[in-house]
Formats: C-alpha cells, structure tokens, sequence
C-alpha cells in the first residue's frame, strides 16, 4: 500500500484544522479543498495547497462528488480525508476515491453501505441478535403506509433518515393527526441532506441515555472499542455536551455494550475510526446506529485514552497503523467536550453570523481548544455555526465540570453572540452534575429563551 505524501481534506472548520495538525505530525502535506465562502478560515491559513472546489452552497461544493475528487487531484493529494459531515458517509464518494486511486481516509465502501445505511445495519444486527428498538424499517415508503406502520409501533414514533445521521430527517411523530405532514417533512430534509428521500420509524424512549461507543479497525482486520462516550445533552436531535467516559454505565453494562460493539463492526469488516451508538433505558441497552466516520466527540475519548484517532486513520490508510495485546487502554480521569456555536441564546438560539472580533481562549493543563476561526474571519450564514469546540479534562467528573465552568467564562468571543451562556445553565444543573440526564433535559429543563438576568445594583 502506497505511502501518502499529500492528503486532500474535504472538510472546513474545525475539523480541517484537526486533520491539518495530525498531518503535520505525520510529516504530510495538506490540500484543502474548500468553498468559495470558505477562503478567509484557519483551515484555509494553515494548508500547504488550496483548491477552491465551488460556490458557497453544500451541494456545489462539499456535497460535490467530482469536484471534490478533480479538486484533490488537481492538488496533486494521494489520499482524501471526509473528515465528519459532508461526504463521509457516502459510500459512492468513498469508490469514486479508489477509481481515482486515491487512498480513501475511512472504512471501505462496502462497510459504508452495509452499516452506515441504517436499515441494513439493522439486519446485521438481527444477525448478531443484538437488542434493537421496536419499529419499521422496510422500503415500502408511501405515507399512508407508513402512518399505519407508526400507530402500529405506538406513538410516540421518531422518523430517521436511512441514509445518514447527525439529527437530518429526524422528526418526533406524537399523533396520528401530525404523523403525514411530520413524514413528508421527514423524506425531504432526508433528500436535501443525503440524496435518498428513504426513512424508518423507531418507538420513543422517552428516558433514555444516548451512549456511543468508539470503535477501531486497523490495517490487519481486527477490531476492538476504545470504550464509550455520553451523549444524551442534545437540543433538536443535536449533541451539545459529550464526555467521557459515561457516568450512566455499570462495569456489566459497559463490558456487555463494548462486546456488542464490537460485534457489528467485526460483521461489518469494519476499518478505520468509526462508532456504535445506542439508547439506555431501565438498565436495557438497544442499538441505535453506526456512524461509519470520525465524531465530532472523538476528543474526550482521546483525552482519557491518551491516543490520536485521527493519526490512527491516516495509518491505518497506508496500511501501517496494528494494534497490539499490548495496548490495551485503561480510561485514566473524566473529559467533557462544548460545543461553541455563534448563536444567540436568549433568541432560542438563532445562528448569530457575523465578523469575529477578539477571540481568546484560556489555556492551561487539562484544556483543549479545537477552532476553525480567529479574529477578522466570518462565521458565515452557509454552515452550522460551530466556532469551536472546549474540551477539558480532569481526574474526577465533578472537577472536570468546575474545569469546564472556569474555562467557558473566561472564554473570550467579539463579535458575535455565543452559547456560553446556555451551556453555563446546563453544566450547574442538578441533573447533569449528578449523572441522571436524559435526551430529554432539554425539552424539560432549558427549551426556552434564556432571561437576560438583571442587574442587582440599586
């Protein structure tokens, strides 16, 4: 297997970056290939080449199959990295960058098709005879149909897009009444995102633990879990807060989900960094999905496992990266990842783009910072407006939290609003700090605007 000497990355933002230093490390050069929106970033700074790829909107650009693969080899790239997003699930992206013989930084497109579509890693892990929530997952797509299929399962049912994952397609259905408009939504934001109009139903738990593990497969074939991650503080199916590991699971939960991780990924012929999600409810675990790509989160799991997955794919690319008996990792402290959106919190937390002005973040041991944009770039109306993402790490969880408090609000961003605020309110509630939250702490406890707090000055 070929040697990469310039690595193309199909990514903008935060994650470019990740994947730039990650090279640098490597002694690889960089080529990035971005929109037109995308000239003036970090990202764009740091690169060794850039290639402007297309207008502004994903679907010209980062959504663009062949002027993503014309763009890398123009840039003279032996390998593509999707990075998360995008095209990083897309297994027709990942054949067309073998046909071009570019080294795809990724599972194969076979593994891609068989369990990063939804429905069919739903049928291996029938195979596996691993537990799944209740639902319809077949190809009969018609709405009518598909309303039966939902007062069937017993409301409420959530509608999931097949083809992709990240909250696009998904709509919670509490009511025959709102079932065909709640379906038709559904299917076309599946279409916009992902090509494929295609959705399944799943019953609603309505206590339940969002759970992830992190998966490997090297270069040989074996795979095994760098152990999990908790998700549950989500806001419209999006994760806010992720860390690691898990406050929720037993020592017999956590070896019991990790083997069934493992499991699917292994009858997946899993390579590459990848992850097994599932729900947790009443101590009974269910697969929920498998995100065929690096995570957003990947940073909490490296923070206490001490390794760099990001490296690891790029090995495990040109066929260098094995793990051995030897390396087996024992979780060492707690890390808790922000996500630090430009958005204005006591709007409900509409997109705030605009010009950065000062951005300063407080550096110390324990604290990690991963951002796309400096002072005098534009968060832009096109793309989510993550302006970075905090991740720190302690030895204990409750210190991890007080970590995480002291960091955000010393954090400095002119500019534009951000959600710190918001993210303050959940890292003091009684909830997140004891453990117990749930995918719903949003809806009960922070669905609203926040209040612009009065001054107590006479």
């Amino acid at each position: 297997m070929k040697k990469i000497k310039r690595l193309a990355i199909a990514n903008r933002g935060e994650v470019a970056v990740r994947i730039h230093r990650a090279c640098e490390e490597l002694g690889i050069e960089t080529v990035l290939l971005h929109s037109e929106a995308d000239k003036e970033s970090r990202a764009y700074r740091m690169c060794t080449k850039h290639i402007c790829i297309g207008p502004s909107p994903i679907a010209q650009s980062y959504l663009n199959i062949e002027a993503t693969i014309q763009g890398a080899l123009a840039g003279g790239a032996d390998a593509i990295h999707p990075g998360f997003g995008f095209l990083s699930e897309n297994a027709d992206f990942a054949e067309a960058c073998t046909a071009a013989n570019l080294l795809f930084v990724g599972p194969s497109a076979k593994s891609i098709r068989t369990l990063g579509d939804k429905v069919r890693c739903k049928e291996l892990a029938l195979q596996a005879q691993l537990p799944l929530v209740p639902g319809y997952d077949g190809k009969n797509q018609d709405i009518a149909f598909l309303c039966d299929q939902a007062e069937k399962i017993g409301f409420p049912v959530i509608a999931k897009a097949a083809a992709g994952g990240g909250g696009r397609g998904m709509k919670l259905i509490r009511s025959r009444e709102e079932a065909p408009e709640m379906l038709e939504s559904a299917q076309r934001e599946s279409q916009a995102a992902f090509g494929s109009s295609q959705v399944f139903l799943e019953k609603y738990l309505d206590r339940a633990k969002h759970i992830e593990f992190q998966i490997f497969g090297d270069s040989t074939g074996q795979v095994v879990h760098y152990h999990d991650r908790e998700c549950s503080i989500q806001r419209r199916h999006q994760k806010i807060i992720e860390e690691a590991i898990s406050p929720s699971l037993t020592d017999e939960l956590r070896t019991k989900m990790g083997e069934a991780a493992v499991a699917i990924a292994q009858l997946g012929q899993y390579q590459s960094a990848g992850t097994v999600e599932f729900l947790l409810q009443d101590e009974k675990f269910y697969l929920l999905e498998v995100n065929t790509r690096l995570q957003v989160e990947h940073p909490v799991t490296e923070m206490v496992l001490g390794i760099d997955l990001v490296k690891a794919q790029i090995l495990t690319a040109q066929g260098d990266f094995v793990i051995s008996p030897q390396q087996h990792r024992v979780p060492q402290g707690a890390a808790i990842e922000c996500r630090l959106y430009a958005e204005n919190p006591f709007l409900g937390g509409i997109p705030s783009p605009g010009l950065l002005g000062e951005v300063r973040f407080p550096e110390g041991p324990g604290r990690r910072f991963e951002y796309g944009f400096e002072k005098g770039d534009t968060i832009t109306s096109f793309y989510d407006p993550m302006i970075a993402k905090v991740i720190v790490w302690d030895e204990t969880r409750p210190r991890a939290i007080q970590k995480m408090i002291r960091v955000l609000k010393d954090t400095i961003i002119f500019g534009v609003h951000t959600n710190i605020p918001y993210l303050l309110k959940i890292l003091s509630h009684p909830e997140f700090v004891t453990g117990r939250m749930t995918t719903r702490f949003i809806e009960k406890y922070l669905n609203e605007p926040l209040q612009v707090e009065k001054s107590t000055e006479a």
